[in-house]
């Protein structure tokens, strides 16, 4: 049983910035992809960054160049630093991970959510 527990949501005006902090747990072989997912209002779910254990990251094109993400492999934890935000960026963030098990099979766990909010 994974479980990952988001922290750092809020509501920020245009141009500031947030940093979403995420800690994952459970008895699993390794932590291969964590990052972040988000689901903006009327819209399908939609990666926004993801980073694997040996520190490969993937952006969104829409959040290249202003949001950073990171781990701590030591801590099973996961950050996103959002800086320049925009009303678009409006969503429900959600932590992911795709893990490997003891008994070696692949598995995905996603978090509750935490609300961002930006306003013009």
């Amino acid at each position: 049983q994974v479980q990952l527990v988001e922290s750092g949501g809020g509501l920020v005006q245009a141009g500031g910035s947030l940093r979403l902090s995420c800690a994952a747990s459970g008895r699993v072989f390794s932590f291969d992809l964590m990052g972040w997912y988000r689901r903006a209002p009327g819209k399908e779910r939609e990666l926004v960054a993801h980073i694997s254990s040996g520190g490969n990251t993937n952006y969104a094109d829409s959040v290249k160049g202003r949001f950073t993400l990171s781990r701590d492999n030591a801590k099973n934890m996961v950050y996103l630093q959002m800086n320049g935000l925009k009303v678009e960026d409006t969503a429900v963030y959600y932590c992911y991970t795709r893990v490997r098990t003891m008994s070696m099979r692949t598995n995905e766990s996603w978090g509750q959510g935490t609300q961002v909010t930006v306003s013009s």
